[in-house]
């Protein structure tokens, strides 16, 4: 049969929307949710790392305030941990926000004359991803050796203050794993990742 002037009127609608839609050219190298691996890596290196260096915080500081009832002049000799556990969160800050600067948001207005180009690719936003994953998770594992050490080491101390040398040591080896995730968080963040097809370098 004939069209109908409803058909016809569905029919402009439908050739509206198309060309209105928005043109883009997202590919597999770089999908539209590149970006999103990319900023969950920065916020994985500095939510881990932060929640290492509160539990280190919080678990040596219990330890400080129990030995300082009785012994209150050794409360500032015993804040080493307290800080060594807030280095670690500095380790995830800094990864964060390498990782962070290093996305790149797409180029063009998605009209049909300017699409909307891709320029952050998939390699490297699993690359970020990986990057604050790691750093992020030494920083917990970190945190979380510096607190328990913190906390018996001050204890242990104030009892006997030949300790403290072998707890300074202790505490630098644990702090060293959350500096070896900084260096291939670091590492695995400037891995490149080429460019995507149109994008821009």
């Amino acid at each position: 049969g004939q069209a109908s002037p409803k058909d016809s009127v569905v029919a402009a609608v439908m050739l509206e929307t198309l060309s209105a839609a928005v043109a883009e050219s997202f590919g597999e190298a770089c999908p539209a949710s590149a970006p999103f691996f990319g900023y969950m890596g920065a916020a994985a290196a500095l939510i881990f790392a932060n929640l290492g260096a509160a539990y280190g915080t919080a678990k040596s500081g219990v330890g400080i305030c129990s030995m300082g009832v009785m012994h209150p002049n050794l409360i500032m000799k015993s804040i080493i941990p307290v800080v060594m556990a807030g280095v670690i969160g500095i380790y995830g800050f800094i990864i964060a926000v390498v990782v962070g600067t290093k996305i790149k948001e797409p180029s063009g207005s998605g009209t049909t004359d300017s699409p909307i180009v891709p320029n952050y690719t998939l390699f490297a936003a699993f690359g970020h991803l990986g990057s604050g994953l790691t750093g992020g998770l030494s920083g917990l594992a970190a945190g979380m050796a510096i607190g328990i050490v913190g906390d018996a080491g001050v204890r242990a101390t104030a009892q006997q203050p030949k300790l403290f040398v072998g707890m300074i040591l202790i505490l630098i080896f644990a702090e060293a794993l959350g500096l070896y995730g900084l260096i291939v968080a670091l590492i695995m963040s400037s891995s490149g990742g080429g460019t995507c097809p149109g994008g821009s370098a």
